[in-house]
């Protein structure tokens, strides 16, 4: 299904691509908060990333996704076979992830794993939900920084399940500051969802070779 925007308005950030590598296989670039990975539903959510990408790299294929409101690192497949065997990666738990996030509340632990499994709550689509019945999904997490009532963690998701992360920092009761789905209140209250990817590992389509890209958050 086509990702659908956090919110009613959807005003992308008009900015440059920032491409991170290409070459014959993949093309990795840093994703803005504020802007669909693919196209949604409507004329007015068509402006999204892969199509932008498709103005300079005609034959750019989705090999994964983030949320409109997370920013960072993303990979693209620029051939069949590249799209292939990075979905393969990502499918096999071969891809390492780490996202960095400012949750609300000072954690008194210094790290933990969050084993909840999740499913989609279908009467307020796209939300997601802690359930028996959802699928597995796992996070891991260790604190940077603590102060001020809020922590900055860096996350390690295992698996890859729609606002895996966002749904599991709200669930331990830290909700990610600025989400608009899974914190309230003052928590909720921040110019943009405080979620970035920061790094990528992948394994290059041709060879093989272990490459990882990352970007420093912008918060």
């Amino acid at each position: 299904m086509a990702a659908q925007p956090d919110s009613p308005v959807y005003a992308p950030p008009q900015e440059p691509l920032r491409i991170l590598h290409d070459d014959h296989e993949i093309v990795v670039v840093d994703k803005p908060a504020g802007l669909l990975s693919v196209p949604g539903r409507g004329e007015h959510l068509a402006d999204c990333l892969i199509a932008r990408l498709q103005a300079v790299f005609p034959t750019v294929r989705l090999v994964h996704r983030l949320d409109r409101d997370t920013s960072g690192v993303m990979v693209f497949a620029l051939t069949p076979l590249a799209q292939r065997h990075l979905g393969w990666q990502f499918e096999e738990r071969r891809v390492k992830k780490t996202y960095i996030a400012r949750l609300w509340g000072e954690m008194a632990e210094r790290e933990g794993v969050v084993d909840l499994p999740l499913k989609v709550d279908w009467p307020n689509r796209p939300r997601q939900m802690v359930a028996p019945d959802g699928r597995p999904a796992v996070t891991r997490w260790r604190a940077l920084r603590a102060a001020g009532g809020e922590t900055r963690v860096r996350l390690f998701p295992e698996t890859g399940r729609s606002h895996q992360l966002r749904v599991h920092m709200a669930a331990i009761g830290h909700p990610i500051l600025g989400d608009p789905f899974y914190a309230e209140g003052a928590a909720r209250d921040f110019p943009r969802l405080m979620l970035h990817s920061e790094s990528l590992t992948i394994r290059h389509p041709d060879g093989g070779r272990s490459m990882r890209f990352s970007v420093p958050a912008p918060f």
